[in-house]
This record gives C-alpha cells, sequence and structure tokens, in this order.
C-alpha cells in the first residue's frame, strides 16, 4: 500500500507506544515522517525533540521538521501522559500538568502545524482520544477529564478547518498495550490480577495493541478517507458499543 506516497507526517509522541508504531506504519507505507517528541524514536525518522508544554519549543520544532520534510500533509497529536484517581485524589497540580500535556500540547502543535498544513492538498489532522472520553472508567477522573476535551475539541477543529481542506478526526483506544499501561501494572498490588481485570473489561477479552491503534490513525490520516472528518474512532475491542452476558 502506497496511498501515503509523497506526503509528509508529523507524529508527536513518537518515540514509543502508539506513537512510534504510527510513525513506522505511516513510513512503510511511503509517507515521509517526523516524530517530535522528549525522547528519541530510534526509527529511520526525522527527529525534533521538543516539550509539548513549552510553546517555543514546539513552534521551533514544528518549524525544523516542515523545513527537513519540504512541508507537512499530516498531523498526528499522539502526545499525552496519564493519570490514576478519582476526583479528590489527584493534586491540583497534577490536574495543569495532564491538562497542559494532553489538551493545551494538542493546541500548540495544532497552531504551529496550521500554517503548513493550509498549503496541503491532504491535509489532516489526527488526535488520540481515548474511550475515556465516553465511557466512565473508576480511578479515571483527572484522564478522562482530559480526553473528553479532545474529543470535543477534534469536532470543534474538524468545523472550523473544512472549508481549508484540513481534516480533523480522532481515534478512541481501550486500554492499550503501551509503556503507560505498563507502568501502572508493575506498581500495581497483583499486577497479574490487574492486567486479567483490564483485559476483561474488553470484549476480545484483551489489551488493544499499538499497531491496531496505529492502522486506525492511517486510515483517518489517508487521502483515500477524503470525506471522513469530524469522527471519532473507537479502537477498544468493543468497549464502547458491546455489553456482554457475564461467562457462565
Amino acid at each position: 500500500m502506497a496511498e501515503f506516497d509523497g506526503l509528509r507526517a508529523l507524529v508527536t509522541g513518537g518515540g514509543s507506544g502508539i506513537g512510534l508504531a504510527t510513525a513506522t506504519l505511516l513510513a512503510e507505507r511511503g509517507a515521509r515522517v517526523a516524530c517530535l517528541d522528549i525522547n528519541a524514536s530510534g526509527g529511520p525518522f526525522v527527529e525534533v525533540r521538543a516539550d509539548v508544554t513549552d510553546e517555543e519549543a514546539v513552534r521551533a520544532a514544528v518549524s525544523r521538521a516542515a523545513e527537513q520534510l519540504g512541508g507537512l500533509d499530516i498531523l498526528v497529536n499522539n502526545a499525552g501522559i496519564g493519570a490514576a484517581g478519582t476526583v479528590e485524589d489527584n493534586s491540583y497540580e497534577e490536574w495543569s500538568r495532564v491538562l497542559d500535556v494532553n489538551v493545551l500540547g494538542v493546541v500548540r502543535v495544532t497552531r504551529a502545524a496550521l500554517p503548513h498544513l493550509r498549503r496541503s492538498a491532504h491535509a489532516a489532522i489526527v488526535n488520540t482520544c481515548s474511550i475515556a472520553a465516553t465511557a466512565g472508567l473508576p480511578q479515571r477522573a483527572l484522564y478522562s477529564a482530559s480526553k473528553g476535551a479532545i474529543q470535543s475539541l477534534t469536532l470543534a477543529m474538524a468545523a472550523d478547518h473544512i472549508r481549508e481542506g484540513i481534516r480533523v478526526n480522532c481515534v478512541n483506544p481501550g486500554t492499550a498495550d503501551t509503556p503507560w499501561v505498563r507502568r501502572l501494572l508493575d506498581v500495581a498490588e497483583d499486577p497479574a490480577a490487574e492486567r486479567a481485570a483490564l483485559e476483561n473489561r474488553q470484549p476480545t477479552g484483551r489489551l488493544v495493541s499499538a499497531p491496531e491503534v496505529a492502522a486506525a490513525i492511517a486510515y483517518l490520516a489517508s487521502p483515500l478517507a477524503g470525506s471522513t472528518t469530524g469522527m471519532a474512532l473507537a479502537v477498544d475491542g468493543g468497549m464502547q458499543g458491546l455489553r456482554l452476558r457475564p461467562r457462565s
């Protein structure tokens, strides 16, 4: 498949997990790819370092990526961090930090990328959201608030930029087998039991894989999806729509 031949993509949070899987898949399908992250991706990509909470660093990094790629056609806003706890468990400092990364990080990178995307004939933005935006999950108050904001922001951006030829969509993964989830499991009282609980709440009975989310991002970013905008694509093992009977 080479639907991305000649296209230039910037993936934030491209150093690991879903971001690295996405950058790898886009490159395999013909795109030239830059990864924006605070850590190196280790892949054959243009690498630009930046913390998405630093507006000056973000603008410089996006500018470098566009210069080295010769422009931008695709932006994947994937950088984000997690948080566990109820509404009263996380400090106000952590609330500010998570919202700064997960929500304002998308704002900063998108604002820096829009001038380049407006010059593209196949401009697309894909935001990594979460099933936490639409399902009430225990111990995820702060994280859910940040991802709910991203889903609403995706719709607003899609409306704002459709007449500029820029499509905007998001993916809503279920619990994915990523470094952050593995760190959560490592500090759990019973990691095996906690993993089993996470797997069992998804109808497929397993965690979502990073390549599966990357495939959904690639679909939304592709020119072949030219009539798809303002959509949230669930990649969640059936969590959003299925209600199975308990196992007998």
